[in-house]
């Protein structure tokens, strides 16, 4: 009896009959009417009953979970329904999905027509890396006439972990390799020039430069030969993240700690395709989850690993820590990515001398963050006085945040400055326009 519950269509029906007994205080004949559709009412409810009930084997179903869950993406989740019973069924599906999700209201409604399968999914778009824990899978199965359900339980507690963010990693691959990158559909990254790193001698063919003339082979062979050189392969790619307080900041659901580790997963992804090394690490009061750059065929588990359970704590970052062991760990010139926030001038100003320490040995690419909400104030039409001081303040923000570009440009740091949402593709626009320029 436990599985057993009562439609509401069975209580509306009472309901009526209920106003049949009303109305036969003033009709007296209404009462026999009453009488015989309160007795109908309950035999059909056991009919019912008996039609559900009858079999514990009438419905058969599964959920088919993602093997990991992707954070800050889409994640489909498929349920598989047979119908067993001889008639046609209404089910209302109901999964316990994890707590993180917050989805009180979760409900999915099926006609399954009798010995036919019902294949359906819904997505689940997690916000924290982490394990989720799914319940139950609950399906009440009602018949067509729907006065009682019966409910089935399927695939009791799973649980899934859910690593940074890889659905879209086979997206940016194919981007990356033609060699251009195209950023909100309208940048392109053009190639300049060559790298110095040789491949072979080839015949000459118009649009070759003709700086790369071969003059040697060419007397021998005479005919025109040029060298042909390919992009120098196997260089250090360092991401460094912070988790200090200033990662905390939440945009859309994920911290900035989020969409770096995101980020990161992304451009390691692509450098290693690219033939380059691909290492990490993170760093507040102290550095964390080294990862020295390789390009084994293991690296990218290993990064998504370092990077599954890394949170941030409310420290404030010690750049001087950082700066020392960049120079002692990393005795290579290498590009270094810099995953971070500065806020305001001063801030940049306290740490300014380590960015510079690094870049001396490293190339170095500064990545912080524009803040969307400013960013809508700024571009919104004002429309009272308090709203018009609004706009000023965030105009104030942003143009702080143009002199911390300055000042990091003035002794040769490069930047990326970008809203969180755009960070992955800047990030990798950012690496090939290096590559493209052969500075590092």
């Amino acid at each position: 009896m436990k599985n057993l519950y009562i439609n509401t269509r069975f209580f509306f029906t009472l309901i009526g009959v209920g106003i049949l007994y009303v109305f036969a205080f003033f009709f007296p004949f209404v009462m026999i009417v009453a009488h015989i559709c309160l007795v109908l009412c309950f035999l059909a409810m056991m009919i019912d009953y008996l039609f559900v009930f009858n079999r514990n084997d009438g419905i058969l179903a599964q959920r088919i979970l993602p093997e990991k869950l992707s954070n800050g993406d889409e994640n489909a989740v498929k349920i598989d329904i047979k119908n067993k019973y001889p008639f046609k069924i209404h089910a209302k599906v109901i999964d316990e999905i994890p707590f993180q999700f917050q989805k009180r209201d979760f409900l999915i409604e099926k006609q399954i027509e009798p010995g036919k399968n019902s294949f359906f999914q819904y997505i689940l778009e997690p916000k924290e890396r982490g394990e989720y824990h799914f319940g139950n899978l609950n399906i009440y199965v009602s018949s067509p006439l729907a006065f009682v359900s019966k409910r089935f339980t399927f695939q009791k507690d799973a649980a899934l972990p859910s690593y940074p963010s890889f659905i879209h990693l086979r997206k940016y691959e194919l981007m990356a390799l033609q060699s251009e990158f195209l950023l909100g559909g309208i940048k392109k990254i053009r190639k300049l020039g060559h790298t110095m790193e040789f491949e072979q001698i080839k015949d000459y063919v118009p649009g070759d430069d003709i700086r790369t003339i071969n003059w040697k082979a060419t007397s021998k062979t005479n005919r025109l030969m040029v060298n042909q050189f390919q992009d120098e392969k196997s260089q250090r790619i360092f991401m460094l993240i912070d988790t200090g307080r200033t990662m905390k900041m939440p945009f859309k659901g994920l911290s900035l700690l989020d969409y770096s580790i995101n980020a990161t997963m992304a451009l390691s992804h692509i450098i290693l395709k690219k033939g380059d090394r691909a290492g990490m690490m993170t760093f507040s009061k102290k550095t964390e989850n080294k990862i020295a750059a390789e390009n084994k065929s293991g690296q990218l588990k290993k990064i998504s690993e370092a990077l599954y359970n890394i949170k941030t704590d409310f420290f404030e970052s010690d750049f001087s820590r950082l700066y020392q062991d960049v120079k002692y760990s990393l005795n290579q010139r290498s590009l270094i990515l810099l995953f971070t926030n500065f806020e305001t001038l001063d801030g940049l100003n306290r740490q300014l001398k380590y960015l510079r320490g690094i870049a001396k040995n490293h190339l170095l690419v500064v990545v912080f963050f524009k803040n969307s909400e400013l960013q809508t104030l700024i571009h919104k039409n004002p429309e009272s006085m308090q709203e018009i001081y609004d706009e000023i303040i965030a105009e104030k923000f942003e143009f702080e945040k143009k002199l911390i570009i300055q000042e990091l440009r003035k002794y040769g740091i490069y930047t990326v400055y970008t809203l969180p949402e755009n960070l992955s593709i800047d990030v990798i626009n950012k690496y090939l326009e290096i590559k493209a320029r052969g500075i590092l």
